[in-house]
């Protein structure tokens, strides 16, 4: 959530910032920001007046009382408690607007940093780099979807007959194949300095606006009505909110998690080729890391949490490019995002399979999450977070980049964790 004294003090940066993103109407919902701070602030400022009236007149009851004027006395005291009423009615405007001002802010995305380049959708996105050789497969060659199929490793049909659509089944060397990413992934991020946590998949209403989940994607989780409670979408929501009204002590940053889990999303409804077999899932593993960096080092981790993730695609052998997301294609909470895309050789396109970013105060401010300084003054940190894996397209790039007529070779880094190395 974009802070109320950022918007009142660089007014024209936050519409531009938000015009950059193509937010509708950037001016009147700032104006409207800016005409609620001040109405809420005036409205205080009434009401402590008010309620320093009452207590002076309350102090002079005792007084009068000592002195045995009876009655003027009374006539104070029914004035402070025509005051005192009146500033209850004036607290529950005072609350109103405050709700009001917080409801709105809640609908106003994150501005974009200055080196997030402009544009509208993925088109516009900026490829920074592009990394490995594309393997040449033969003529017979197919997608993911035809070689689990082939090798009896991943079961769909069994899926929708438990659950539904976008629920897969991982058995045999398909099921060792995925605790065997999942392993290294986390023993790739604890060797980096991560602590490894295991929290819980569900999430309650307030760790959904703690990490701008809600209400922005609020249709795109799964919903557990009767006790208001959400399947996370992301890991990024239980970790960061491990710190959720918390003040830190400059020591103890960066404070660095990673965590392997299921992830739930409902915006997979949609079916076509672009998201056959494991392209697009209701439900995945992944691994994720997260960090809370001081504000002054938060680029500088951001570039480091890249390099991890790069580092991870090279050991897997599989070719990938690098994107720097433009400012329609933000997620509404960024304020800058890297993608990650790893070439599918079989069905010849390239598929996201890691985002890595920098959400600079906007989490922090939703969360509380603060730090203070040698100057004891408490400060807003920063947030980032990134996929170190998200697992159903790697896989689905895995077996379509090693295929062979004599199986599926699997990367030598992975030997280890599969305990074979091929799958036939």
């Amino acid at each position: 959530m974009l802070q109320i004294v950022f918007i009142r003090e660089q007014k024209d940066k936050a519409i531009a910032g938000l015009k950059k993103r193509g937010f509708a109407d950037a001016e009147t919902v700032i104006d409207r920001v800016l005409a609620l701070d001040k109405s809420r602030r005036e409205r205080q400022a009434s009401l402590d007046s008010t309620l320093s009236e009452a207590n002076g007149l309350a102090k002079q009851i005792g007084a009068l009382m000592k002195a045995g004027d009876k009655a003027a006395a009374e006539d104070i005291k029914s004035q402070a408690t025509a005051l005192r009423n009146k500033s209850k009615e004036m607290g529950d405007l005072q609350q109103q607007t405050e709700q009001d001002l917080q409801a709105l802010l809640y609908t106003i995305p994150n501005i974009p940093n200055s080196t997030v380049p402009t544009g509208t959708n993925e088109e516009d996105n900026e490829i920074i780099s592009v990394h490995g050789k594309v393997p040449e497969l033969g003529e017979g060659a197919v997608p993911h979807w035809e070689l689990i199929k082939k090798y009896d490793i991943i079961d769909f049909e069994l899926g929708v007959k438990i659950t539904g659509s976008g629920f897969p089944i991982y058995k045999g060397k398909g099921a060792r194949l995925q605790r065997a990413l999942v392993n290294l992934f986390l023993d790739e991020a604890v060797k980096a300095g991560y602590t490894e946590v295991q929290p819980p998949v569900v999430i309650n209403e307030a760790s959904g606006y703690g990490t701008g989940q809600l209400p922005d994607k609020e249709g795109q989780m799964y919903h557990i009505g009767e006790e208001n409670l959400y399947l996370i979408p992301t890991a990024e929501v239980p970790i960061t909110n491990l710190y959720r009204d918390t003040i830190r002590k400059e020591a103890e940053l960066p404070i660095k998690n990673v965590a392997f889990t299921p992830c739930f999303r409902r915006e997979a409804g949609a079916w076509g080729a672009n998201v056959r077999g494991l392209n697009r899932l209701h439900q995945f593993d992944k691994v994720e890391i997260v960090q809370v960096q001081h504000p002054d080092r938060s680029y500088d981790t951001l570039m480091e949490m890249r390099g991890h993730i790069q580092g991870l695609l090279e050991k897997l052998e599989l070719p990938y490019r690098l994107l720097n997301l433009c400012s329609g294609d933000l997620g509404f909470t960024s304020a800058i995002t890297y993608d990650f895309e790893v070439y599918s050789t079989a069905q010849k396109k390239w598929l996201e399979v890691s985002s890595v970013s920098n959400f600079e105060t906007y989490q922090a401010n939703r969360l509380k999450l603060r730090w203070k300084g040698e100057d004891k003054k408490t400060r807003l940190l920063h947030t980032l977070n990134g996929s170190a894996l998200a697992l159903p397209r790697i896989i689905a790039a895995l077996l379509e980049n090693n295929q062979s007529e004599e199986g599926i070779k699997i990367p030598e880094i992975l030997v280890p964790y599969t305990g074979f190395e091929w799958i036939k």
